[in-house]
This record gives structure tokens, C-alpha cells and sequence, in this order.
């Protein structure tokens, strides 16, 4: 209490003001961030549409160039083939590089795909993306907006536009600190070497379950998963001949944490809506951690219906007793984790 009567009367107005000038720099910056990664996709869309039109490069390049992309650069997620045609797409309706680096390059990579894949005309889409800049649209209002029809019912006449930034409060300046694309795009120094390290666990852990012989066939890395026009990435997908079933890995170079479960869940849901055959058992998740807390594990998987376990932790007593033997145990995985992050680690 003592503490609080020493501190000056205007304390808190210039605390505010503070928190007010870094939020705005954080959008700033964010926003920065955003305009190049917008502009790089326009111009990698561009440079494919001008290899199609004018040397008759196939369509089936752009499976190519994903794959020898998504190689170079495994930690950034914009390289799938979806969204290289979305880049053509975009520069093949905006072939003006200056209104897209005025206009469209303020908002989020996904907020140009609504536009372009709910809006015909030219000039709506120029209204709604100055309107989502004024207004700090989110995606999802923004398709709100787009399907309710507001351009037709406001008028044509557009409202004033600033070009200022986005209140740092807004849901546009949130979703542009949130937004995945960017923080691929900026990703470096710790995280890149983070992603080597999970990029040779995979590794590691892929060959060491095959080298087990029960019955694992590797069916891909980062295999991915496109659920309602998202792309998701996978760590390591098998099928376990012996089980009659896919077998989700995700690998996490950190402690468990709850929301792990979440993410899992929803993994072995799309698997099994997307690749289980109707004669299929259902998915199994196993989350593969640096390590646990039993407890918060305990809790985090109680109430799921799916089944997952973390390092097996659960699984192995919800599988059939004649099929226990058919996945690695808590303390194989364990040990071999333990080995190869500490051999990596050494190698970093």
C-alpha cells in the first residue's frame, strides 16, 4: 500500500499511453512483416502465370515446384500446391503490383482468398479490403460481411480511407500478430535451430519405429491435411499392419502441455475422415514429448474419446492385451528420445 502512495498521480495515463505506443509499433512491424509475404506470393503467382502463358509450363509444374519449395524451406507452410495456385490466381487478378502493395498487401494472405474466391468484381473486392482495413475486419467477419451483402446495401460510394493502421485492439490487428504464414515467413535464429532439432527427431523416430518390426509402415512426413481450405501438417503418419489402422505421431521438443491433447484429437478425427478405409480400426494419436507431468497428462486425456496416449502413456492399456506388444514401449520411446536429442544437441 505504501508502494502505491508513492506513485505519481499521472502514473497510469502515462502507462496507458505506453502500452498504446507498443501495441501500435507490434502492428507496425506485424504489418511490415505482412506486406512483404503478400508481395513474395504475388510475385512468385506472377512469375509462374508469365512461365504458363508465354514457355507453356504445364499445370502439373506447380506440384513440383511445392515439393523442391516446401524442401528448401520445410519450415514455412505457404508452399503447398493449393496455395501456389492461389499465388497464380492473385496475380492473375490483380496484375497491377502497385494497387497490391497499396491495397491488398495490408490484409492477411487469407483475407485475399475470400476475395477472391467469394467476389467476382474488382471494384467490391477494392471496397471490402479497404473496409476491412478501416474497420480491423477479421477473416471471418469479413466473409460475414461479404455474404450478407453490405457493399450492396451500403451503396457504392466508398467511406474515407486513411490507409492508417488498424486499431491494435482490432480483431484485423490481432489476427495479423496470430497469422501462421507470418510467423513462418519471419522465423529465424532460435526457432529455425528449434526446427532442426524437431526436423532430426522425426527423422530419428521414423527409423527407429521402423526398425522395431511390428508392423509400422511409414506413410509420410509432415503429411498433409487440408480441412475446409486449411492446409495442416502432420509429423509422422503410419498405418500399423497388425492393428488395421493409421497412427498419428506429433513430436514436441518441449514438456507436455494440454492443448497438445486438443490438437491430437483433431489429427486422428480428420484421419479418420479423410483416410480411414470403412474396414479400418480407428486412429490412433500418440504425442511423443521431451517430457511429462503425469497429472496434467492424466487430465488432459480423461474425458477423450479418442484413442491417444503421450509416449503410450494410457494407450497401451486401452489396446487389446495380444496386441500391447505391437507398440514400442513407454520406456523404448523414452530411452530413445533421451539419445538422440542428446547426440543433437552435442552436433548444435
Amino acid at each position: 500500500m505504501a508502494n502505491n502512495l508513492s506513485i505519481p498521480e499521472d502514473y497510469y495515463d502515462f502507462l496507458r499511453e505506453l502500452k498504446g505506443r507498443i501495441l501500435q509499433a507490434q502492428v507496425r512491424a506485424v504489418i511490415s512483416v505482412n506486406r512483404e509475404l503478400v508481395l513474395l506470393y504475388w510475385q512468385i503467382g506472377r512469375d509462374i502465370l508469365n512461365r504458363q502463358q508465354q514457355r507453356g509450363w504445364g499445370a502439373k509444374v506447380i506440384d513440383n515446384i511445392a515439393a523442391d519449395l516446401q524442401k528448401a524451406f520445410p519450415e514455412m507452410k505457404g508452399f503447398s500446391p493449393r496455395n501456389l495456385k492461389y499465388m497464380r490466381s492473385f496475380a492473375e487478378t490483380y496484375p497491377d503490383e502497385q494497387f497490391v502493395q497499396e491495397v491488398l498487401a495490408q490484409i492477411p494472405w487469407y483475407h485475399n482468398i475470400a476475395l477472391m474466391e467469394k467476389l467476382k468484381s474488382s471494384e467490391e473486392r477494392l471496397w471490402y479490403a479497404r473496409q476491412t482495413i478501416e474497420q480491423g475486419w477479421s477473416r471471418n467477419v469479413l466473409v460475414h460481411q461479404i455474404e450478407s451483402g453490405l457493399y450492396r446495401r451500403q451503396g457504392k460510394a466508398d467511406t474515407n480511407f486513411s490507409r492508417t493502421l488498424p486499431n491494435p485492439q482490432s480483431e484485423l490487428a490481432q489476427q495479423l500478430l496470430k497469422d501462421p504464414y507470418n510467423f513462418d515467413f519471419i522465423s529465424l535464429g532460435k526457432e529455425a535451430q528449434e526446427r532442426e532439432l524437431e526436423k532430426a527427431l522425426i527423422d530419428r523416430i521414423r527409423d527407429f519405429l521402423l526398425e522395431l518390426g511390428v508392423g509400422f509402415a511409414f506413410v509420410g512426413s509432415q503429411y498433409h491435411l487440408e480441412v475446409e481450405g486449411e492446409d495442416f501438417y502432420i509429423d509422422l503418419l503410419f498405418y500399423h499392419l497388425r492393428l488395421r489402422c493409421f497412427v498419428v505421431i506429433d513430436l514436441k521438443v518441449e514438456a507436455f502441455k494440454p492443448e497438445f491433447s486438443g490438437k491430437m484429437s483433431f489429427y486422428v478425427s480428420a484421419v479418420d475422415d479423410l483416410l480411414k478405409h470403412r474396414d479400418d480400426m480407428p486412429t490412433i494419436g500418440m504425442i511423443l514429448c521431451k517430457n511429462k507431468k503425469q497429472k496434467i497428462v492424466e487430465y488432459a486425456l480423461r474425458d477423450m474419446n479418442k484413442p491417444i496416449g503421450v509416449s503410450t502413456y494410457q494407450l497401451r492399456e486401452a489396446l487389446p492385451e495380444q496386441l500391447q506388444g505391437s507398440l514400442p514401449t513407454v520406456e523404448q520411446l523414452e530411452a530413445e528420445l533421451e539419445a538422440v536429442e542428446i547426440e543433437i544437441d552435442e552436433e548444435l
